[in-house]
């Protein structure tokens, strides 16, 4: 059996469509699927509940993605365990894969490869992830995809790790890269932002979420950099993603700039939720 801990903090207009993909391909028994909604003002909880005795419900009184994740995994009686996002789509086949490459010798955190719905997102916001996904360490690198699986040795390990904001990018760099593989034959869809606007919001998280990582763990966080080289090589091999360099240079430097508040500050607990890509 395979478990999967879905943590969900007001995910009601997304989480039906996740629990439907996963379902739909499963046989009797063979997903343990644990949702934890937390501190959740909407109809959560109940959405996941409509789906009777294939799901298993755990709710939270107060939001916070790491202690649901910690929650979900104590409830996790299976191997291989899956931790998905609320907001991602991912199948049965998928999932089935993923816990096949975990029973590979060394073999203990695994990704699927990420396809990015960006067909109703503005042209900045595909620009700027045209290249994004062109970048060594987001190609290999298990975060930014919503899914990470592990085996059994993984988890105890990730139990160690710290609440942090950036929580994938910290359960990435927890594994070496001969313990951890992105599996090519699963694929998972992520949501972006649809405006420009909600992007810089989500990369603000993001630049926010990777200084406290670095705060509290400095060697590993430098391994998932992306560097000057890094982005000369993308276009010298790809020559036509010159212009997209462009824009990603620019919201980058926005972010960086808009996050120098909160960071200053000590702010590792403000969400800034992209809402668009959750919209139906």
């Amino acid at each position: 059996m395979i478990s999967v801990v879905v943590p969900a903090h007001d995910e009601a207009p997304v989480i039906g469509r996740l629990l439907r993909g996963l379902l739909a391909g499963a046989q009797p028994g063979e997903f343990e699927i644990v949702v934890v909604p937390n501190g959740c003002t909407d109809d959560t909880e109940q959405v996941a509940r409509s789906f009777g005795d294939s799901v298993v419900v755990v709710p939270l009184t107060r939001a916070g993605k790491y202690a649901a994740l910690r929650v979900g995994d104590e409830r996790a009686s299976g191997v291989e365990v899956v931790y998905l996002d609320a907001d991602v789509e991912i199948g049965a086949e998928d999932l089935r894969r993923l816990a096949a490459a975990l029973r590979e010798p060394g073999v203990l955190a695994v990704a699927p490869e990420r396809t990015v719905a960006t067909g109703r997102s503005s042209w900045p916001v595909r620009w700027y992830y045209d290249f994004w996904q062109e970048l060594p360490v987001v190609r290999t690198g298990l975060f930014g995809r919503g899914v990470i699986a592990v085996a059994a040795d993984a988890r105890r390990r990730l139990r160690t790790l710290p609440d942090v904001m950036g929580d994938d990018l910290a359960a990435s760099v927890a594994f070496t890269p001969a313990e951890r593989r992105v599996v090519p034959a699963a694929r998972v869809v992520v949501h972006p932002p649809r405006t420009l606007r909600d992007l810089v919001r989500r990369r603000v998280r993001s630049v926010t979420a990777t200084t406290q990582l670095q705060q509290v763990a400095p060697t590993t966080v430098d391994s998932a950099r992306t560097t000057r080289a890094d982005l000369v090589r993308v276009v010298r091999e790809r020559p036509t993603t010159a212009p997209k360099l462009v824009v990603f240079l620019a919201v980058t430097a926005i972010t960086r700039w808009r996050a120098r508040r909160p960071i200053r500050s000590g702010d590792f607990t403000t969400w800034l939720r992209d809402e668009s890509s959750r919209a139906a």
